[in-house]
């Protein structure tokens, strides 16, 4: 098996294109222009511009509820991050599945202190599932696949990756067809990730014993037509009610 060597930019985009990934939200500067370059080579992945780090990271956001895919985000250190606070806990609300990948300072930098240099982990902790600072070239395969594990897991929602400027710069060998296929898309915002815990059909089965109504919740992305008209089959056989939560990833109305 051949083995041609990439840099840890284009690794980082492979892996995403390979889990199905077909858009970049981003918002770049200098410390993240391998990564920018990277997009030109990679095929499939479409880089969209936003000129405020709010905008890309509320694009992903939406992009991901919708589309039930994962969508990456590109933005650059902490203070680019700090912009696009706000709506990437919107995304962790909705167990959006969004990429969000941080440019750095190389990491034989950090310990000058740049103007830009900040914090990224502690601003990235309270709106993501997990935040991973791509340590150095060697664990980055590893590293990558936990990314997009969590990411497109069930129950997935908002992964950080920090990416310093030189593990972007660095070649990382990479075998051909390693790479797993993308998964297929997913019906519009559905993402079918959820799983029915046995807990909860046994629960329902004591219920229609004792013959008690069941109430049948609807949230996250249950909530599309295919998902409605699916809880009214299951409603209708049942002596029970649909609710809906206050604040669902999607929902669609109307006739």
């Amino acid at each position: 098996m051949t083995t041609t060597r990439w840099n840890g930019a284009h690794r980082l985009l492979r892996a995403a294109r390979a889990r199905g990934i077909d858009i970049c939200f981003a918002n770049p500067g200098t410390t993240e222009l391998t990564l920018v370059s990277a997009l030109d080579d990679v095929p499939g992945i479409r880089p969209v511009l936003g000129l405020f780090e709010g905008v890309c990271t509320g694009a992903a956001d939406g992009y991901a509820r919708v589309s039930g895919k994962p969508a990456l985000t590109l933005l650059h250190l902490g203070p680019g991050l700090a912009n696009g606070l706000a709506n990437l806990h919107n995304a962790r609300r909705a167990r959006s599945p969004v990429v969000n990948v941080v440019g750095d300072h190389a990491t034989w930098h950090l310990s000058f202190d740049a103007p830009l240099t900040s914090d990224i982990d502690s601003f990235a902790k309270p709106v993501s599932k997990a935040v991973i600072y791509l340590r150095d070239p060697a664990s980055l395969p590893a590293q990558l696949q936990e990314v997009f594990d969590v990411a497109s897991g069930p129950n997935g929602g908002v992964v950080t990756v920090i990416a310093p400027t030189d593990v972007m710069d660095a070649d990382v060998p990479e075998e051909e067809g390693s790479e797993q296929r993308a998964a297929p898309s997913s019906p519009a915002g559905l993402s079918g990730k959820g799983v029915v815990p046995d807990g909860d059909i046994d629960a329902v089965q004591a219920a229609l014993a004792h013959q008690r109504p069941v109430i049948l919740l609807l949230g996250a992305d249950a909530l599309t037509e295919r998902g409605q008209r699916a809880a009214a089959r299951v409603a209708g056989a049942l002596p029970g009610r649909l609710l809906m939560e206050s604040y669902p990833a999607i929902v669609s109305l109307g006739g």
